[in-house]
């Protein structure tokens, strides 16, 4: 499917048409869809765009590819919630469904743009624009890069250009917070010929990251612009990154999303030692080991129960592997806090984000225990309380808890691309 550039030389006068709207639009209500898909969910959220950002309608089809997939939704206008079990074997056979979500529950907020989350940019994709069929092209050439995402993105966006072909589509990349880290923090120690090939540390997570920097920006946290920020966002996926003025300087991903932290499902960084010792002694092959990694390790590895980091944490004292496996999530955060703390010479401000950055107060003041060497100093009633400024008063740390917005930051680049106001 080729999806024109509307200002492109040989513009329809349809296509013409449209971007007169979309100026238009600078004047009146706009309404933005944000596409935020996962290897197994989908969320999305439809936003009126005026002089600012409203939500109307907003959910997230989860565990797709499951036999017990289900949809959440929220109609923010009337008040309402419903949740029921769908059937999902794919991420492109639900959009019939949220196309007439959308005509059933938004009325007349006609979809104007979308704006997709495309979890990889590769080397060349490192800020929000435009899809035309060049990028797609691309994308399909580098789905190995992630090929439990991009795939699905892809036929996401074409699908949703076909259904709405009235509304650009925006693809805004997840690694483009990090496309100007040094290139030392980019560097893999493999041999170098990989590097033409676009193997190097990517990072990801990074629509919450611009998210959290903004938020600190409005918060006027001087740091947010001339200082030193670790950012961790702790959910199902974790990941940390150090930002100095604002900008990345690591990232605890790399090449893939598995690497890193441990993480609700994923490993998390490992000994590629362990490969080719499984391969030998129990005949793992490429694709179980990845598996393995991918969905099978971690906290549901070691706990040997689940991913969910509140049932193990009301099993610990009863369970031995659910209290290992918490040990081991707040051990390794720690350790990362810590050396992203050192790449920085510094610490000004550290957020906690993410499901679990944001609603396991235990979790946040475990992580927290033996940093004071870094002048992280926590209020054990303002943690409790989950405040949005959790460090005590005499902390050289400012230590916050912000509730990122990723399809937010997807609607809002969507606005910059078009050029509305909206923010």
């Amino acid at each position: 499917m080729i999806i024109n550039h509307p200002l492109s030389d040989s513009a329809s006068p349809a296509e013409l048409a449209t971007h007169a709207k979309i100026v238009e639009a600078g004047r009146k209500p706009f309404s933005v869809l944000a596409i935020n898909s996962g290897s197994s969910s989908l969320r999305f959220t439809l936003f009126k765009a005026g002089e600012s950002l409203a939500p109307i309608l907003t959910g997230k089809f989860e565990r797709i590819g499951l036999p017990d997939a289900g949809l959440s939704l929220t109609d923010v206008r009337a008040y309402q919630s419903d949740e029921r079990r769908i059937d999902a074997p794919n991420h492109v056979a639900r959009v019939p469904l949220l196309v007439a979500l959308l005509e059933q529950k938004a009325g007349d907020s006609a979809v104007n743009a979308i704006g997709s989350r495309v979890v990889h940019g590769g080397p060349r994709y490192r800020e929000p624009q435009r899809v035309d069929e060049a990028m797609l092209v691309e994308l399909r050439r580098m789905s190995s890069f992630a090929p439990n995402h991009l795939p699905s993105a892809i036929a996401l966006m074409e699908d949703f250009a076909a259904k709405f072909p009235q509304a650009p589509p925006i693809a805004c990349f997840d690694t483009a917070f990090h496309s100007d880290m040094p290139r030392v923090a980019k560097l893999l120690p493999i041999p170098r010929r990989y590097e033409a090939k676009g193997v190097q540390r990517y990072g990801f997570h990074g629509l919450s990251y611009a998210y959290l920097v903004e938020e600190l920006v409005r918060l006027c946290d001087p740091a947010a612009t001339t200082g030193r920020v670790i950012l961790a966002h702790l959910g199902n996926g974790a990941s940390m990154a150090a930002a100095r003025d604002g900008k990345s300087m690591d990232t605890s991903m790399g090449f893939t999303p598995t690497a890193g932290l441990v993480m609700s499902t994923r490993s998390g960084d490992l000994d590629p030692g362990l490969a080719p010792y499984l391969a030998r002694t129990e005949q793992i092959t490429t694709s179980q080991f990845y598996k393995m990694v991918k969905h099978e390790s971690d906290l549901p590895g070691v706990s040997e129960t689940n991913s969910d980091m509140r049932d193990l944490l009301e099993h610990e004292t009863q369970d031995v592997r659910a209290a290992e496996a918490v040990a081991l999530f707040c051990y390794q955060a720690k350790k990362w806090i810590g050396s992203f703390a050192a790449a920085l010479g510094g610490l000004d401000t550290l957020v906690f984000a993410g499901g679990i950055g944001e609603n396991a107060p235990i979790v946040r003041a475990r992580i927290r225990v033996r940093l004071d060497f870094l002048g992280v100093e926590v209020n054990e009633s303002r943690n409790a309380g989950n405040a949005a400024v959790i460090s005590a008063d005499n902390s050289r740390v400012t230590v916050r808890v912000i509730r990122t917005d990723e399809e937010l930051m997807i609607a809002r680049s969507v606005c910059r691309v078009l050029g509305l106001g909206a923010a």
